[in-house]
């Protein structure tokens, strides 16, 4: 089979990072004829020098000169300037150098046999040399290859997008065979490009000669057997996942015919596409399937975490109402006022759990922007404890409010929401009897929120972990919740562009601090919040 290609001869261009031009054609006859000249005008040279010897040095002598040219040739010139060097090495030496001069006769037959031997050994040196030159050039050619390969792979081991690959695949092909390059890749039952040369023609018979390539797994366009009347080689993109699509090579230029050494690389370029992209498949598949693996952790969390704390206030409903309804004869006013209350306090902790759950849920889907508008602090606290309402009970409620704060850009109803659930977990984790503090303070461009309780403070390994969705710090049995408020409050405050965090205080009890930045966005943020 012939493979062709716009590339000549692919030496070591790349060993500095420069490239020589591309060999035409003509410029590559130009440089044999030119080196046959050079070999000419070596004869003449080796000549020139050896002519004032010819009185005082014996002429076989003067073969060397011949031999050392010879040698120059093979190593500078190649093999057939070198063969050239040596038949006019000996017709020079015969008409200089062996009497009679300026003849071709010789008087001494003894000279026959120099004439061989210098032919020779001319022959076969200048065959071993180029020989030598050539296993040279082809190491020399392997090693860019390689290095070429290298440059490829490391650079397509860093992209993380298909688009990528096609880009630095188009970079390498352009710089290294100086062609136009495409990516097509199988999109459902047709073959779609995902990047190719500004100038690369993709008309109905290129995409033809593509989907041949990818349906097949074989070579086809210009330079094959298939389909080569288009102007585009297209090789198939195969991995262990089948055939991916197609990587299309126009010539620049006039085609040339391609080596096979060329031709492998090319190859190679193809082989290396479909590995990274295939690697980018993979990378996705087993992000998606982490993703479900974490999901699937998430539900079974979420269904350990509320399966007891729902069912909780549903018994004590369940209980109160049971009694109301078959006992209600046998229960004086007082009994019945307990259970009625009973029922309406476990009623509003059941709301209070399915309510956690669904800003959980609405704060991860992001179902609305927030929309801030400059606030007061004083209101944001007044808002917070009325929501409360009789969960505050007699708990004493200290406020450390200046009056000189600035107002605050922020969205009311979610920022109360984040302080109500900071204030709630101070009421579930301090005595009853110790007071909770709201103090705050403004910076030049930040207001510090902090809720204070002289409870028995949070460990030093869950200040961080306190803010995780349905953890919770493990001291009491008796305090309930599903681990879900202090992560809502730190969805809400960084939906603001502000900070969240917990500290243990010196006296004891633990501090909650919530910072906002003061200054209104020059545009509404796109943060998307609770709703």
């Amino acid at each position: 089979m012939m493979y062709n290609s716009a590339m000549a001869n692919f030496d070591d261009r790349t060993l500095h990072g420069q490239r020589e031009p591309r060999d035409t054609g003509l410029l590559t006859r130009a440089r044999r004829y030119l080196s046959y000249l050079y070999g000419v005008g070596l004869v003449a040279l080796t000549t020139l020098v050896g002519l004032p010897l010819r009185s005082f040095v014996d002429p076989t002598n003067l073969v060397m000169l011949y031999l050392l040219a010879v040698v120059l040739a093979a190593l500078r010139l190649g093999r057939n300037p070198a063969v050239l060097v040596s038949l006019l090495g000996v017709l020079a030496f015969d008409l200089v150098f062996v009497p009679p001069y300026n003849t071709f006769a010789v008087a001494d037959a003894q000279f026959v046999l120099t004439f061989i031997a210098l032919l020779g050994v001319g022959l076969l040196t200048s065959t071993l040399t180029a020989q030598a030159r050539e296993q040279t050039r082809a190491a020399q050619d392997r090693a860019t290859h390689t290095r070429t390969l290298y440059e490829l792979s490391r650079d397509l081991a860093i992209v993380l997008d298909p688009v990528e690959v096609a880009q630095t695949v188009m970079n390498h092909i352009n710089w290294v065979f100086q062609g136009r390059a495409a990516v097509l890749l199988a999109d459902g039952q047709s073959l779609e490009p995902v990047l190719d040369s500004p100038d690369f023609e993709l008309d109905e018979e290129e995409r033809d000669a593509a989907a041949w390539a990818h349906r097949h797994g074989q070579p086809a366009g210009h330079g094959t057997e298939v389909l080569n009347g288009v102007k585009g080689t297209y090789l198939p993109l195969r991995s262990t996942q089948g055939v991916m699509g197609a990587l299309g090579f126009q010539a620049a230029g006039q085609p040339d015919h391609l080596t096979p050494e060329q031709w492998r690389l090319l190859e190679a370029f193809a082989s290396l596409t479909a590995q990274a992209l295939t690697r980018i498949d993979l990378t996705r598949e087993a992000r998606q399937a982490q993703l479900l693996r974490e999901s699937e952790k998430l539900q079974a969390a979420l269904l350990n975490s509320i399966s007891h704390d729902l069912r909780t206030p549903l018994a004590s409903i369940t209980g109160a109402l049971s009694s109301l309804r078959d006992d209600a004869a046998f229960l004086d006013e007082a009994a019945r006022a307990l259970l009625v209350n009973t029922a309406w306090e476990q009623a509003d902790r059941l709301d209070d759990l399915v309510g956690n759950l669904l800003d959980i849920t609405r704060l991860e889907a992001g179902v609305r922007k927030v929309q801030p508008e400059l606030c007061d602090v004083q209101d944001l606290v007044g808002v917070a404890l009325e929501r409360l309402g009789e969960r505050l009970e007699a708990r004493e409620i200290v406020l450390d409010l200046p009056e000189a704060l600035p107002p605050v850009p922020m969205d009311l109803p979610l920022m109360a929401q984040a302080l109500v659930n900071l204030v709630d977990n101070a009421l579930k984790y301090s005595p009853a009897d110790e007071p909770i503090t709201v103090q705050a303070e403004a910076t030049a461009s930040e207001l510090h929120l902090t809720v204070r309780d002289r409870g028995p403070g949070i460990p030093d390994g869950d200040l961080v972990r306190i803010f995780d969705k349905f953890y919770r710090v493990q001291r009491s049995s008796e305090v309930t919740g599903t681990g879900l408020g202090l992560p809502i409050s730190k969805g809400i405050v960084e939906a603001h562009g502000g900070r969240i965090w917990a500290d243990n205080q010196a006296g004891g009890g633990a501090a909650l601090t919530i910072v906002l930045p003061t200054e209104m966005p020059s545009n509404q943020p796109a943060v998307e919040g609770l709703a």
